[in-house]
C-alpha cells in the first residue's frame, strides 16, 4: 500500500485549515472594526504617516510614494463616483440629453445617491495598499534613483485633472457625494 498520498493529502488539509483559519481571524476583525468609521480612518491616517516618516528617514523609495499616491488618487474617485452614471457613461450621454439624472426639484423621482467604491472598501485598500507600500520601503529592489520633484508635480497635475474631471461630473448631475450640509431627518416615535 502506497501511504505517501495520505500523508501529502494530511498536509495539504492541515495547511488548508492553517489558512483558513488566518482568514476567518481575519475577517472577524475586519467585521468588528466596521461600526467605527472616525477609529479606522484615524488608524489608517496614523499608518500613511508612519509610511511617509520611513521615506523621509529612508531618502528615497519615490516610486513606492508615487504609486500609492495614485492608488489612493484612484480610489478616492471611485469613493466620489456614483455607482450609476459613472464618468465613462459621460461620453455616450453628450448624444443623449434626455439621459435621468440626480433630482434637483420637488416633483422629480429621488434616487439615492450610491457609491460606486464603499466607504468600507476604501478604507479597507487604503490600509493594505499602505502596508504593502510600507513593507516595500523596506526592500532595497525598490529603491529606484529618480528626480523626486518631476513625480511630484506630475502627481499634482495628475491629481488636478482628475478632480477637475470630477467636480464637473458632480455639478452636471447634481450630487454631493457627502452628507456635510444636507438635512438630517428624525423619526418621531409615538408613546
Amino acid at each position: 500500500m502506497d501511504f505517501s498520498n495520505d500523508e501529502s493529502m494530511g498536509k495539504d488539509s492541515s495547511i488548508s485549515l492553517f489558512f483558513r483559519k488566518i482568514a476567518n481571524s481575519y475577517q472577524r476583525i475586519l467585521d468588528t472594526s466596521t461600526p467605527y468609521k472616525l477609529q479606522r480612518w484615524i488608524f489608517a491616517i496614523v499608518l500613511i504617516f508612519l509610511f511617509i516618516f520611513r521615506i523621509i528617514s529612508a531618502q528615497g523609495y519615490y516610486v513606492v510614494i508615487y504609486t500609492l499616491g495614485i492608488y489612493l488618487l484612484t480610489q478616492f474617485t471611485l469613493f466620489l463616483s456614483p455607482q450609476l452614471g459613472t464618468l465613462e457613461m459621460d461620453i455616450m450621454e453628450d448624444d443623449m440629453e434626455d439621459e435621468p439624472t440626480l433630482p434637483v426639484k420637488s416633483d422629480d423621482e429621488f434616487k439615492p445617491f450610491i457609491r460606486r467604491l464603499p466607504e468600507f472598501k476604501f478604507w479597507h485598500n487604503t490600509i493594505r495598499a499602505t502596508l504593502i507600500a510600507f513593507v516595500c520601503a523596506f526592500i532595497p529592489f525598490f529603491d529606484i534613483p529618480v528626480f523626486w520633484p518631476i513625480l511630484l508635480m506630475y502627481f499634482i497635475a495628475i491629481t488636478y485633472l482628475s478632480m477637475k474631471k470630477q467636480i464637473d461630473h458632480m455639478i452636471k448631475h447634481h450630487y454631493v457625494p457627502f452628507d456635510i450640509g444636507k438635512k438630517k431627518y428624525s423619526q418621531k416615535v409615538d408613546k
